[in-house]
């Protein structure tokens, strides 16, 4: 139990970590699969390893660094392993009146042209592939022409 333990915090110490990363992360290093689930169960009740507080910093993190939407977040904490119910409660946070307000911010830090339909369209993209639902996205955008 100690070499995995040890090898669990060497690799929290590296990246923060979901549960589900965490315990694939050692299965992939060979730790036999009822060490993995011993670590992870230790980890999670001494407060280590936490999902919803993962999923916190991580929607704060990408919506702050990276301009991401509620609806990329989403796919990105679900991919790593996070419960409905903590992802949710991360995007939570943030009210829709905040979240046009970033697509907003994206769209003025790219100085996205918005003359004509066509640089609508593309600013439409962007911040689809961003991950703001379309209704943000208009907002956003209709706010941008405005000035």
């Amino acid at each position: 139990m100690d070499e995995p333990l040890s090898l669990a915090h060497q690799a929290l110490d590296r990246k923060e970590r979901s549960v589900a990363e965490l315990g694939s992360w050692l299965r992939s290093r060979g730790v036999e699969p009822e060490q993995v689930e011993e670590v992870v169960d230790r980890l999670v009740s001494s407060g280590v390893l936490d999902d919803a507080s993962f999923a916190r910093r991580y929607a704060e993190d990408k919506r702050q660094l990276k301009r991401w939407g509620s609806e990329r977040i989403r796919a990105a904490l679900r991919d790593r392993g996070i419960s409905p119910d903590d992802v949710e409660e991360a995007l939570g946070e943030n009210g829709g009146v905040q979240e046009v307000e970033l697509a907003l911010e994206l769209l003025r830090e790219r100085g996205t042209p918005l003359a004509d339909a066509l640089e609508r369209q593309r600013a439409l993209g962007l911040l689809i592939r961003r991950g703001y639902d379309s209704d943000v996205a208009y907002e956003a955008i209709r706010r941008a022409e405005r000035g």
